[in-house]
């Protein structure tokens, strides 16, 4: 049975570059970008920031919905699934519990130090929705990745890693 990867992280971390390289190393495989569903949305699109309105968490919840079915789907089929979604501090990404009862689920979380998410994200895109989103996150889960070690998330620090590395790591990792 093919492998199903979600990669979590804060914004600007290399979800999304992270999953592409991951995917490459299988036979047959895809990478499933929950942002590029919720890019879907023609209009009303909500964005993440301070206030986490109906609007977002109804969209978040199906653009999460959606990509946890797409991965099942694209796995019985005989891929191996790299899912990247950032990391929600209001949900702590509970919208894949269906996920997390199957084989061969494997929960990565990338988390550089917040310094190196704020140059990466100064590099791509200053919007300050993102920035928030980076503060946020790092509020969140600096006091709880023990936890989060012991609900079986692997945790990634890619400060000095390149993708290569960061992807030979968890291959290791996962055996």
């Amino acid at each position: 049975m093919p492998h199903i990867f979600l990669l979590a992280g804060p914004p600007a971390v290399g979800k999304s570059t992270t999953a592409r390289a991951l995917a490459a190393h299988f036979e047959k495989s895809i990478h499933i970008p929950v942002d590029d569903l919720r890019d879907m949305v023609i209009r009303g699109l909500a964005l993440p920031g301070g206030a986490w309105d109906e609007k977002l968490v109804e969209q978040l919840l199906l653009a999460r919905e959606s990509a946890a079915s797409m991965a099942l789907a694209y796995r019985q089929a005989g891929f191996t699934v790299a899912l990247d979604d950032f990391w929600d501090p209001a949900s702590r990404l509970m919208e894949y519990s269906r996920l997390f009862q199957e084989p061969r689920v494997h929960k990565v979380l990338l988390f550089p130090s917040q310094r190196a998410a704020e140059e990466r994200n100064r590099k791509r895109d200053a919007s300050a929705y993102i920035a928030d989103g980076i503060r946020l996150v790092y509020e969140d889960l600096s006091a709880g990745l023990t936890r989060l070690e012991s609900e079986g998330w692997l945790i990634v620090d890619t400060t000095d890693k390149s993708v290569e590395e960061t992807v030979s790591h968890i291959l290791v990792q996962v055996g």
